[in-house]
C-alpha cells in the first residue's frame, strides 16, 4: 500500500475501515473535555461499553440466586472458565482443551515453571532474552534459586549484538544449540515489551526441542495483538495477561496454554487444587488429587468470576471482529505510523522495532537520543496518551479495535511540530 502524509488520506482509510464500528463501543479518557488519543493499549486496554452491563448481570445473579448462581446464573459460575476456550483457542492457535483462564500472569508463570522447569544433573539452565520484563526475570531468578542454583550461572541471557537494539533469531537458536547439554528451558516473551520485537516462536521452539529442552512463552504483549499457532508450532506452554490488548481491566485474569501432550498427562507434575480436580469427584471431598485430563487440571482455586467478566465482554467483540482482520488493520496502522515518522527530520530518534511486519505487533518503540521525556510530556499535554520507558523510549501502540488512521496522523503532526 502506498501511504500519503495527509489528513485526507487518513480519513479515507478510516472511511473504508471494516472495523470502524468497534471504536464506538469503547470509553475513552478525556482531555480538556474531548476524547484523548489513546495509544497505550500495550499497557492497559480501554474499557468496552458493554463491560458494565456484563458486571450488572453477574451482580444480579449473585443478588437473586446467591449460591444458586454456580449452576443457575445466566453464565453458570461452575463452568465460567469454559466461556473463554473457543475465542482464545482461535486467537492463540490451539485446541480448546489446551487453553484456560485463571489467576494472574506471574502466578501462572510460577505454577507452570514448577511443571516445566525440572532441572536434573547437568541440565538446569534457563535461556531468556536480556531485558525481559522484570516480572519474568524475577520468576526465573527465584525458581532457579529454589532449586539451589545461582541465577548468574543458571540463567543465560541473550543480548543484541553490539550496536544493535533487537535480537537476531539466529543468535537465539545458536545460543540454544551451544548449550544443548545444559539447557532445561527456553523462556522468552513473545513480543519484547521494550523494543516491540516479535520473536520467531516456531523456530525457537524447534531449536529448544532439538536440544532436549522445553519451550515456554510470556505472551502478554501478543494476546489480542498477533494471531498465534501455538499447537502447530508445538510450544510446550504459554501464559499471558488479559488487561492489555484484550481490554479486560487492571489485574484481570490470565490466560494459560498447555500443549495437549502435557495437558492429557495426568502424571505431569503440578500443584493441585480442587478446581483442577475432575468434576465427578470434586464434591466428594475425598483425599487424592485427580486432575482433569486437559489444561484445566492446572487450575487451583475457584474461578474468579468478577475478575473474568470484563474479559468475557471484550472477547465477544474479538469474536465478531476476527483476529485475522484485526491483524490486517494493525499492520496497516503501524505501517502508516512508521511511514509518517520517516518524514520527520527535525528530531533525532530511531524506530528500534523491526521494520518487517512479521517481526512486530501493534507497538512501535521510538528511541530518542535526547528530549524523550520532554516529547512525551508534550504529547501528554496535547491529549495523546503513550508511555515512556527508560532509557529514552516512547512506546506507541495503535490498537486496531479502537484506534484510527486519523489519530495516527495527529500524533505525527504533534511530534513533527516539536522543537
Amino acid at each position: 500500500m502506498r501511504f500519503k502524509a495527509s489528513l485526507e488520506f487518513a480519513e479515507k482509510m478510516d472511511a473504508k475501515d471494516p472495523l470502524k464500528k468497534f471504536r464506538k463501543q469503547f470509553h475513552f479518557p478525556l482531555h480538556k473535555g474531548k476524547k484523548a488519543i489513546y495509544f497505550c493499549g500495550n499497557s492497559l486496554g480501554l474499557q468496552p461499553k458493554q463491560t458494565a452491563k456484563a458486571f450488572k448481570q453477574e451482580l444480579k445473579d449473585w443478588k437473586t440466586l446467591a449460591i444458586g448462581g454456580y449452576s443457575g446464573a445466566r453464565n453458570p459460575w461452575l463452568f465460567y472458565h469454559e466461556n473463554f476456550k473457543k475465542p482464545l483457542s482461535k486467537m492463540m492457535g490451539c485446541r480448546q482443551h489446551e487453553v484456560t483462564v485463571m489467576n494472574a500472569l506471574t502466578v501462572n508463570l510460577h505454577l507452570l515453571l514448577l511443571s516445566f522447569y525440572r532441572p536434573a544433573g547437568d541440565r538446569y539452565k534457563i535461556i531468556m532474552e536480556a531485558g525481559a520484563f522484570p516480572s519474568d526475570q524475577y520468576a526465573a531468578e527465584t525458581q532457579v534459586t529454589f532449586y539451589g542454583y545461582h541465577p548468574g550461572d543458571a540463567i543465560i541471557e541473550i543480548a543484541p549484538r553490539k550496536g544493535e537494539k533487537i535480537l537476531r533469531t539466529e543468535d537465539i537458536i545458536k545460543t540454544i544449540e551451544n548449550n544443548k547439554d545444559a539447557v532445561a528451558l527456553a523462556l522468552l516473551g513473545g513480543i519484547n515489551y521494550y523494543t516491540g520485537q516479535l520473536y520467531n516462536i516456531k523456530a525457537i521452539t524447534e531449536a529448544a526441542h532439538n536440544a532436549g529442552a522445553m519451550a515456554g512463552y510470556d505472551l502478554a504483549h501478543v494476546a489480542g495483538n498477533v494471531p498465534m499457532e501455538l499447537h502447530k508450532w508445538d510450544a510446550d506452554f504459554a501464559v499471558w495477561c488479559s488487561y492489555k490488548y484484550l481490554n479486560a481491566g487492571p489485574g484481570a485474569a490470565s490466560g494459560v496454554y498447555i500443549n495437549a501432550r502435557h495437558a492429557h498427562n495426568k502424571n505431569k507434575g503440578r500443584l493441585g487444587g480442587w478446581w483442577g480436580n475432575a468434576e465427578k469427584t470434586r464434591f466428594k471431598m475425598e483425599k487424592g488429587f485427580k486432575p482433569k485430563p486437559n489444561v484445566d487440571g492446572w487450575q487451583v482455586s475457584t474461578a474468579q468470576v468478577f475478575n473474568m467478566v470484563a474479559l468475557k465482554a471484550s472477547l465477544e467483540m474479538f469474536e465478531k471482529a476476527g483476529i485475522k482482520t484485526l491483524r490486517k488493520k494493525s499492520v496497516q496502522l503501524s505501517g502508516y505510523l512508521e511511514f509518517l515518522l520517516q518524514q520527520i527530520h527535525n528530531i533525532k530518534f530511531e524506530i528500534i522495532t523491526p521494520a518487517d511486519p512479521l517481526q512486530r505487533g501493534a507497538q512501535l518503540s521510538l528511541y530518542f537520543k535526547g528530549k524523550g521525556k520532554e516529547i512525551h510530556q508534550e504529547l501528554t499535554n496535547k491529549g495523546i496518551i503513550v508511555d515512556y520507558r527508560e532509557p529514552g523510549v516512547i512506546r506507541v501502540a495503535p490498537a486496531p479495535l479502537y484506534n484510527s488512521f486519523k489519530e495516527v496522523y495527529k500524533f505525527y503532526e504533534i511530534v513533527k511540530a516539536f522543537e
